[in-house]
């Protein structure tokens, strides 16, 4: 029987470098089952060109001139949720990389990472799995497990059922006009209510917050 032709991997590429971009341009294009269908330099060209040419791969930096790459990331899933998103940076700072994962993220790569090990990661995230740096993959799990372990010896003052609804958004990645938008509240109102949860909560960060919300739904 003859072989069935595989389509090629359409692909975004999304950094503020250009030469970068060559680079991964020329990359993708002679390592063949690629098609690079186009190139972002910021967040907001980006998560329109996310939606006007359909790529199945965003290859993401997470620093973009005109905001952050998670943020692109969150706001392309919300819209495309067949498209994956691989992060490919050289920040590697433990916030960041967990904030990707909890954006929508398929993986997280650092920029030292070899040509065949970012070739292999492409079509690894394409096919439906999840990527991530063994530089990283110890710290971020070590620091989900510490966000946890804390989570469970606090004593918090209970949520109410609005601000359970907020968190819930907040955990699926949602911003704060999204959550305003979902549950027809004024943006200052969902500040507010974020006020009040990150105090009972005791975290600082909407990251934090999303995974004590993730670790005691996962209980139930």
């Amino acid at each position: 029987m003859p072989r069935a032709e595989t389509k090629p991997i359409r692909l975004l590429l999304v950094d503020d470098h250009e030469v970068l971009r060559i680079g991964l341009r020329t990359l993708f294009t002679e390592a063949g089952g690629f098609q690079v269908v186009g190139e972002s330099g910021t967040m907001a060209d980006a998560v329109v060109d996310a939606s006007r040419l359909k790529p199945r791969v965003v290859l993401m930096d997470v620093r973009l001139p005109d905001g952050s790459g998670i943020d692109a990331c969150r706001t392309i899933r919300t819209a495309n949720p067949d498209i994956r998103v691989l992060f490919l940076t050289s920040f590697a700072d433990d916030d960041s990389v967990l904030a990707t994962i909890l954006a929508g993220a398929d993986g997280f790569l650092l920029k030292e990472v070899s040509s065949d090990q970012l070739i292999d990661a492409v079509k690894a995230v394409s096919s439906g799995r999840s990527i991530l740096d063994p530089a990283v993959t110890q710290r971020v799990l070590a620091k989900v497990k510490s966000l946890s372990s804390q989570a469970t010896q606090r004593k918090r003052e209970p949520l109410s059922p609005q601000e359970e609804r907020v968190l819930a958004l907040v955990a699926e990645g949602k911003t704060n006009k999204e959550i305003a938008v979902s549950l027809n509240l004024s943006d200052k109102t969902v500040g507010h209510y974020l006020e009040n949860i990150f105090q009972k909560l005791q975290v600082s960060r909407r990251a934090q917050a999303a995974v004590y919300f993730t670790q005691q739904h996962s209980k139930h």
